[in-house]
Formats: C-alpha cells, structure tokens, sequence
C-alpha cells in the first residue's frame, strides 16, 4: 500500500479535514488506517463519517466497532441513523448518506470527502451499466476525483483489488465487519462479482486496471463531446425549449449526447431514473412528425412537443406516491392496501407472496413508463398499458392506479386487476397476504 500512501501525501493539502466515509467493512477500514499513517506527517484532521441504515441486526454492533476504533485512534466520529425509507430503498438511502457528508464538509471546512471505492467496485458499476444501458459519462462508472459542491471526492483506492484490501486488513490487524448480503444472488451487483468478475480476472488478474483505463478513455471522450457541445447547445436549446429544426440538422452521436445533457441539465442528482429508453422515446419524440406529442418521464415529469419546440415540465395532473407498505397505507384513490393474517378471498383484490422470492420491502407507486409483468400462469412479460387497455380502464384512473412492487421495482401484484408469477395458493408457499379495497 506504499503508494496509496504516497498518493494520499501528494494529493491532501497539510493541515485539511478529511471527511472518510466508513461502513465499517475492510475497504473503508484500511482507508482509514492508511491516513492514520499520514495524519502527523500532514497535520490532518480525520473525521470518520458513519451511517447506519438499520437494515441489518448487526448494524448496531458495526457502529459501535467502528466508533471504539476511532476513539482508541483518536479520529473524530461523526455517526448518523436512517431508521425510516421512502421510494427506492437504496436511492434514498444514498440520498441521505450524501446529505449528511455535505453537511460535515461545511462543518469542518473540508475540501475533500474520502471514499473506499476500489478497482473491483469500478470493474462491477462499469459492467452494470453496460448491462442496464447508460449515458457516455456512466459507461465511465466513477473517477478517481469528482468536484461536488465545492469540494471533492477522492477515491485513493480505485487502482486496487478487494482481495488486496483483505490481505492488508488481515496482515495489520485491522478490524472490519463483513456483510453476508454481499453474498445473496438478489443483486445484480453480486452476481457480477461472483461469477462474473472471477472469470474475466482468470484471462487477466489485473483486469480492473484495464476497466480503469477503459474508464479513463470514456471520461476523455466526454470531455471533449462537452467542449464541442457548448456552442451547439446555446442554438439548440434555449430557454429550456429545444429547437426541433435546429436538432434534427446534427449528426445521431451529437442528437443523443445533446439529449443526455439536457436529461442530466432537468434531473441532476436524480439522473440515475433515467434510462436508454428514456433517451430513445425522447429522440422519437423529437423526429415524430406528428406536431403534438406528450409523453411521461419519472419524477412526477412529462416531456411535451409542440410543432418545432420540445420540453419537459412538471407534471400538474399526475399524483405521484411511492409509499413503503408495513401494515396499512391509504392511497389517493381512497382505497386501502393492507397486510391480514387470512382470508377465503381468491379474487385478484387479493395476493399471497412468499417474502423469500421477492426482495422487501414491498412499495405501492402508481405506473411508469415501459411497465411490464409476468401474469399468473403464463410464461412471458405483458405490458401494464396494455393491460389498462384489456380491462378498460379510463384514462383518467390509469396514472393514479397502485402498482405493487418489491424493493427491485419488479411488479408482483395489479391490484383488482391481475396476479403475477409471485402469487402462491398453498399456505406452506406463502407467508404475506396483501388486501386492496
């Protein structure tokens, strides 16, 4: 680890705070322990950021680990609870993890907030997004330095393996927890670390390095298209309306790298909700000759054509929830999603799930774009709009109609509708039945 120390020393300021983010598992915990190594040397003062999500039972005693440590060390611990989730689970999650940071770089005049992110971690978001589809910028996964609101992000550790992380953590004695949802096949991020990665590394052990440097050339690229982009996208765009005519004149590579811009411009922090078919409807929607067009974004947005200008705006007749059920929720239909102990009710205002075959916990939100469902007793998906269509629904129900999903945002229930692949009859097959009226 020589030369993440050597790193540390040339890239922190003498005499800075340093915000760490600390989970408590190895890669975090050697961070740590590496700018102890250069905290005298550099007069630093080290500020351990912890936050626990209480999703875990051994949260609390990963807490109280991590705190025991940063007071035999002497390192300021800063520590923070997230105890109740809305939407997303891991969004918001990361939401409030991010919000508490800011405030601890305001509090200790910090320019930089460190994270453990290694090489391994850039190898799985890079094939997550080439698996999902994504941007120019988030085939790029993350840097090693980003500017964020006036300060910055470092990530020492990016040229690393997590298998280096451990032997150094198990070699110095440093103490970490580990944590066995990291092993669960759930997650596509899991399942790319466990049999994905094993294999590339068996053609080339230092594949991450050839990530970082896929990475690298991917995050060039993008600085360059932003510099061609600048002067386009004052004719293009202007007054948040994009100019149809104008647009249609460009080649497709700069067509869909200007939407992207305009897509990061609307939903900055949020960008993560969009999608290549967000960018795709958006782009059909530009080229469609029909003068009038509408079409719903997530977030409550909706993006409008009007003959030679496109926009997005807020969508003023659309109720947007995502609420977290537990035992009881109300919808804005008036009608009531709840968990019973039992019933004799077969019918589709009722589903039983087996909480093992989905992730918890169960959200309601009302439909998105592209919704699609696997029905009970047939083998392939069907779109939720076409369903509305079957059951005729009106219009004016369908964007307020709950959606049953679990934390994947997979669909596993249309409430009074249809049943999905997840309902089970047998009692010994479930262990959760959902009522709706």
């Amino acid at each position: 680890m020589n030369d993440i120390l050597e790193r540390l020393k040339k890239e922190i300021p003498n005499n800075s705070s340093v915000i760490i983010a600390t989970s408590g598992g190895p890669d975090s915990m050697v961070l740590l322990t590496l700018l102890l190594a250069v905290k005298k040397e550099k007069n630093l003062k080290l500020v351990c950021a912890h936050v626990n999500h209480k999703l875990r039972k051994e949260s609390d005693d990963e807490a109280k680990m991590v705190k025991k440590y940063c007071e035999k060390e002497n390192i300021i611990f800063e520590y923070m609870i997230i105890d109740k989730y809305k939407g997303n689970t891991e969004n918001y999650a990361r939401e409030k993890r991010y919000e508490f940071f800011d405030k601890l770089i305001k509090k200790y005049a910090s320019p930089y907030l460190l994270t453990a992110h290694h090489g391994d971690d850039l190898t799985e978001t890079i094939m997550m997004r080439l698996i999902r589809g994504s941007s120019l910028k988030g085939y790029a996964g993350f840097s090693e330095v980003t500017e964020k609101n006036g300060y910055k992000i470092y990530r020492p550790l990016i040229t690393k393996t997590k298998t280096e992380l451990l032997n150094y953590a198990k070699e110095n004695n440093i103490p970490y927890a580990i944590d066995q949802t990291n092993e669960s096949d759930n997650y596509t991020r899991n399942r790319i670390r466990k049999y994905i990665l094993p294999t590339l590394k068996k053609e080339n052990i230092n594949v991450h390095l050839k990530f970082l440097e896929f990475s690298k050339t991917i995050s060039e690229t993008e600085e360059y298209f932003e510099k061609v982009l600048v002067k386009k996208i004052e004719k293009i765009y202007q007054d948040n309306k994009l100019n149809v005519e104008i647009f249609l004149t460009e080649e497709p590579l700069i067509q869909k790298k200007l939407i992207h811009n305009i897509l990061n411009d609307v939903y900055k922090d949020k960008i993560n909700l969009i999608n290549d078919n967000h960018v795709n409807n958006f782009l059909s929607t530009v080229k469609n000759k029909k003068p009038n067009i509408q079409i719903n974004l997530p977030d409550n947005k909706i993006l409008k054509k009007a003959y030679n200008y496109v926009w997005i705006e807020e969508n003023k007749n659309y109720e947007e929830y995502d609420y977290i059920l537990k035992d009881k929720v109300t919808l804005p239909n008036n009608h009531t999603i709840e968990i019973i102990d039992e019933t004799t009710d077969h019918s589709n205002f009722v589903t039983k799930l087996n909480s093992k075959e989905i992730k918890l916990p169960i959200h309601i939100r009302p439909k998105k774009d592209g919704d699609k469902l696997v029905l009970k007793g047939l083998n392939k998906q069907k779109k939720l709009k076409d369903i509305f269509i079957d059951e005729k629904i009106p219009i004016d129900k369908r964007n307020s109609w709950p959606v049953i999903t679990d934390d994947n945002d997979e669909i596993i229930w249309l409430p009074g509708l249809k049943k999905t692949k997840f309902d089970r009859e047998k009692q010994r097959n479930y262990d959760i039945i959902i009522r709706y009226r």
